[in-house]
């Protein structure tokens, strides 16, 4: 079995010396039916009529164009018809040159297209069949002339349907190579949007409750030494704001250890249920925030209703940071026909920080979460001073968004 793979690579290495192989079987059978006389007294009679010296010259020359049949298989089928047609004609009808031809035409049939296959298949059986009827040796009904018909119809019809299962398994594998590499940018996709997620939301996390800190950080360095009590009060917002970013960053590692998804999310719970805790926060930091709702106790979605918790957490963090002393801020959740509205407004001088241009990540974190949930978002400085973030979510998202960010 070793010998016949070897073999079968050898050839498939070098198709030249397959197709030499070929040719000179083909001569041997050639040569040895021309010996034959099939209607001897006791069956078929071996060189009791041999072949004359063109017959013999014919098929010697048909065979050796067949080794040529890969490279140029419209030449070989005319050069191979062309000696066909002369033994038809002036030589031995016991010549089985047209065996060449039949092999000629499979080798177009196969490299060709349908089309071009009809057009020469038809062709080279008319001329051969005609020749052989109307100008050969034989009667026009004797069954060599019949037999044409049959061999080079079925040379043709072998070499279509060969041609056709080597179309039929490059395009499996095609398919199956064009399903690999979906599959593989899809996978490269989703590995990127986690990414994506991941990043975004301990930016969240961790700006807010890091701000916060360093806030209640400023606010015990300046009273420490007048008013020990109210240190004592920033040092626990200080201890409570790091609690809480302590929990949340667990929580979220937790959720990147898991290797599978939860039956139950156990991301952090955050929505815009606890928007009032989230307010007072601020407050203690020192950032008066007055909180208005009108969305009628509207259940949203999972994946909305954290969008705009982390819309209205990266708002007021950026208000905390950039709206200046003395800032103050609004935010309003509104239900709007289909959609729910959050809008974070502060009244303070220092916007340009705000707007994105220091290189943060904050307001390219809201764009993503509002786009990735179908809604739009809108921010810039508001007339007269101070900052503006509005953003209009689907209550209804789609099936694809309903996961939670981790």
């Amino acid at each position: 079995m070793s010998t016949l793979r070897r073999a079968r690579c050898q050839f498939k290495a070098h198709p030249l010396t397959l197709d030499a192989v070929i040719a000179a079987a083909v001569l041997l059978c050639m040569i040895s039916s021309a010996f034959a006389a099939p209607d001897g007294d006791h069956g078929v009679d071996w060189g009791a009529r041999p072949p004359n010296a063109l017959s013999l010259l014919l098929m010697v020359l048909a065979a050796a164009a067949l080794v040529l049949r890969r490279r140029s298989a419209l030449a070989v089928l005319a050069a191979t018809g062309t000696f066909a047609l002369i033994e038809c004609v002036t030589g031995d009808p016991r010549a089985p040159v047209a065996m060449t031809t039949v092999i000629a035409l499979y080798t177009v049939a196969s490299t060709t297209d349908r089309a071009t296959t009809w057009r020469v298949g038809l062709l080279t059986m008319t001329v051969l069949t005609a020749a052989a009827m109307l100008a050969g040796p034989l009667p026009w009904y004797a069954q060599e002339n019949v037999a044409l018909v049959a061999w080079t119809g079925i040379g043709a019809t072998a070499g279509d349907a060969v041609r056709s299962h080597r179309a039929f398994v490059q395009a499996i594998r095609e398919r199956a190579e064009r399903a690999e590499r979906t599959r593989e940018e899809e996978a490269r996709r989703r590995v990127a949007e986690e990414r994506l997620r991941i990043a975004r939301e301990l930016h969240d996390v961790v700006a807010h409750h890091i701000a916060l800190v360093n806030v209640q950080a400023g606010v015990v360095a300046h009273v420490m030494d007048r008013r020990p009590d109210q240190a004592k009060e920033a040092l626990a917002h200080v201890r409570e704001a790091s609690r809480s970013a302590l929990d949340e960053l667990r929580a979220t590692v937790g959720l990147l250890r898991q290797s599978d998804d939860p039956a139950a999310p156990t991301e952090p719970a955050s929505g815009l249920g606890r928007l009032d805790e989230l307010a007072g926060t601020f407050r203690n930091a020192g950032l008066p925030v007055q909180v208005a709702r009108a969305d009628q106790g509207t259940e949203l979605p999972a994946a909305v209703d954290l969008a705009a918790y982390r819309i209205v957490q990266e708002a007021l963090t950026n208000a905390q940071k950039h709206a200046g002393t003395g800032a103050k801020a609004e935010v309003s959740v509104v239900r709007v026909g289909p959609n729910i509205e959050v809008s974070v407004l502060d009244d303070g001088a220092g916007a340009t920080g705000a707007t994105g241009t220091g290189g943060g990540h904050g307001l390219l974190g809201m764009r993503e979460r509002v786009t990735a949930l179908g809604g739009t978002l809108t921010t810039g400085p508001r007339y007269g001073g101070g900052f503006r973030v509005h953003a209009i979510l689907p209550v209804q998202t789609r099936a694809g968004a309903e996961r939670k960010p981790v």
